[in-house]
């Protein structure tokens, strides 16, 4: 577990990102994608998919065209992979801690959000095992949200998760588990902790404030939330 950075202040709501951090579905797009790029003959290896953890669909699918030079379109690629993802994610797990931290922060009148690259369609698919404590969240931002102009690394829907919770962003705390994710937190001025796949290198990571492994390591006292019992 890492240090804190010095000069942080106290948060006044935490924001989560979802693939990866709440959900485990980076496994799923993994499948999808090698199923695709196999059909063409290509290997989709982890030399590839450690630069698309946290990317918009749009983004994603661009560099995985370029990447493995494959014979279609990035939309082609998206209405490809369409039917693959509709039957893998309503299967979606939970990660380790996430349900009980954010019922633990619930319950202790802390608001929070989701802020995810995903559009409001996965988001639905992807929570269908979880709908409970989804529905806790006072906000929910997905990259298609009408006020979001760009997904992330841009820090427009983080930002739009702050102004919809009514806290200032300086005053906002984030999860998440890809560099990309961190990049668009501290773009928004906002405290970011990540908690990254455990095949990814930590020295993709030297923008977060705090590093853990997972979020059950995660102690809320230094950041003035309460703690756990």
């Amino acid at each position: 577990m890492g240090e804190v950075k010095q000069g942080l202040g106290l948060v006044k709501a935490v924001i989560f990102d979802m693939d990866g951090l709440l959900l485990d579905t980076e496994g799923i797009y993994t499948e999808v994608t090698q199923i695709i790029a196999e059909r063409y003959g290509r290997t989709f290896d982890w030399s590839v998919k450690q630069n698309t953890i946290g990317l918009g669909a749009a983004d994603l699918s661009r560099y995985i065209v370029e990447t493995l030079d494959l014979p279609i379109t990035p939309d082609e690629f998206i209405e490809a992979r369409a039917p693959l993802m509709a039957e893998r994610f309503p299967k979606a797990a939970a990660m380790a801690g996430a349900e009980a931290l954010v019922r633990h922060l619930k319950a202790a009148g802390v608001p929070i959000a989701v802020g995810t690259s995903s559009g409001s369609g996965h988001f639905a698919l992807k929570t269908t095992l979880h709908r409970d404590w989804f529905a806790l969240f006072d906000t929910i931002v997905t990259a298609d949200d009408p006020e979001v102009k760009a997904a992330k690394p841009a820090p427009d829907i983080f930002l739009t998760a702050a102004r919809r919770l009514g806290v200032e962003p300086k005053d906002c705390l984030v999860f998440e588990d890809s560099p990309f994710g961190v990049t668009a937190a501290k773009a928004a001025g906002m405290v970011a902790i990540a908690v990254p796949d455990s095949a990814m290198s930590r020295d993709r990571y030297t923008h977060a404030d705090l590093i853990i492994e997972s979020l059950p390591q995660f102690q809320a006292s230094p950041w003035g939330l309460p703690e756990m019992a």
